[in-house]
């Protein structure tokens, strides 16, 4: 175990700067990781057994119902209540409420994709870094070379290049699971827009929702 962290301590040491720089942005793309793996553990915006079954009721008339199994703390659900809510009462225009129930979602999503561009950022400078690092510590090894002279030792010469590989083999080490974490957390967002985009739909394109948006339609044009 001791000469595991001498050997990393060294590896810091001899990477300089850079391999700092490298270790500080891991440190933030697994802490980014982290809290947003708690953010959709807590909010379950990918679960659509509430959903699936507030939608049979509603089909089934019974809104009551439809609304009681839709909790307000989940997003998806929050945004379907909403809309059945909204067409129940039928004193707006269902335009209107689209209207609003896409405001909603659109923020919702905005919140899950929160700190999702640092990743990408990390993903994409870590590698750019790490080349940077290898390039300056050819120059470095390259001047040994020249202030030698003729007196040239063959092991300062590769001593400098493989301590100058080692940020760029840092610099990926870091870029991949990184971008496989923003690939990941993308595609769950992603899931989650299609998952409210098409309960939402069902809502106002079921026979209860056509008839709700009749009524209002009724509705508003009678207190016009």
């Amino acid at each position: 175990m001791n000469s595991t962290m001498e050997q990393i301590s060294d590896f810091l040491i001899v990477g300089g700067p850079v391999v700092w720089i490298l270790l500080g942005f891991s440190v933030i793309a697994v802490t980014i990781f982290l809290v947003k793996l708690w953010q959709l553990a807590m909010l379950r915006a990918e679960s659509r057994k509430n959903i699936n079954m507030a939608l049979e009721a509603w089909r089934e008339r019974d809104i009551d119902g439809a609304l009681a199994k839709l909790s307000e703390k989940r997003p998806v659900e929050s945004i379907v209540a909403y809309s059945m809510e909204a067409l129940r009462h039928a004193n707006r225009e269902v335009a209107t409420v689209r209207e609003e129930a896409e405001r909603r979602a659109l923020n919702t999503l905005h919140d899950l994709r929160s700190f999702l561009r640092p990743l990408e950022i990390i993903g994409s400078l870590s590698p750019l870094l790490g080349l940077l690092g290898t390039v300056l510590g050819m120059i470095t090894a390259f001047q040994q070379m020249e202030g030698a002279g003729a007196q040239v030792d063959p092991s300062v010469l590769s001593g400098g290049i493989w301590q100058a590989l080692l940020t760029t083999a840092v610099g990926i080490a870091v870029a991949i699971p990184v971008i496989a974490m923003h690939a990941w957390l993308e595609r769950k967002v992603e899931r989650v827009a299609h998952i409210m985009n098409d309960s939402v739909t069902q809502v106002f394109t079921s026979k209860e929702g056509e008839r709700l948006a009749a009524v209002a339609a009724r509705e508003v044009l009678h207190a016009a």
